[in-house]
């Protein structure tokens, strides 16, 4: 009997040193909403979420491509020689190489079908790296051309999150 009534005061003491700890933090640490990462841990809370900022930056490239400008288009991407991209015709290594795959759309003249991205998915691999897949829409007279998912490998690079991997594929939704 002895036996159960320490250990039932030890259970009793270890509860409610719990929720004085617990009061304790909460008398203390005040009342604020923290913002988490995908592991749980605390997430800095300046400025705009990387959604916001991958969202933003999807969108500055889609206006670029839809103006005809390729230096902003090619922008959202790092101008790495490591920078890579992955489409229907295979690898394509460092910034040079992406924006020659890119430069025929935006010549003079060339028939270049209208961009969008459609259902925008980011997630926070650490604070330098996130990951985001969508898709991208083409749009010619209103029908749909070609449509596929794609997903990004984003860098910070001194606050600004550039593009370091994408792999993009068809799917013949047009």
């Amino acid at each position: 009997m002895t036996r159960n009534r320490s250990s039932r005061r030890r259970r009793s003491g270890l509860a409610a040193a719990t929720a004085v700890a617990l009061a304790a933090g909460l008398v203390t640490g005040g009342c604020r909403f923290v913002r988490l990462d995908s592991n749980g841990a605390p997430a800095p809370d300046e400025g705009p979420d990387l959604a916001e900022q991958v969202a933003s930056l999807l969108d500055r490239q889609a206006a670029a491509w839809n103006g005809g400008d390729l230096d902003g288009f090619m922008s959202a991407y790092s101008p790495s020689p490591t920078t890579t991209y992955i489409g229907s015709t295979g690898l394509i290594e460092g910034y040079d190489g992406i924006r020659e795959r890119y430069a025929p759309g935006f010549a003079q003249g060339a028939a270049r079908d209208s961009l969008r991205f459609e259902g925008l998915r980011v997630r926070e691999v650490d604070e330098r790296v996130g990951v985001a897949t969508a898709r991208y829409v083409l749009e010619r007279e209103g029908a749909v051309t070609s449509t596929g998912p794609f997903t990004l490998v984003l860098l910070n690079v001194e606050g600004a999150w550039l593009i370091v991997h994408d792999q993009s594929a068809e799917d013949g939704g047009g």
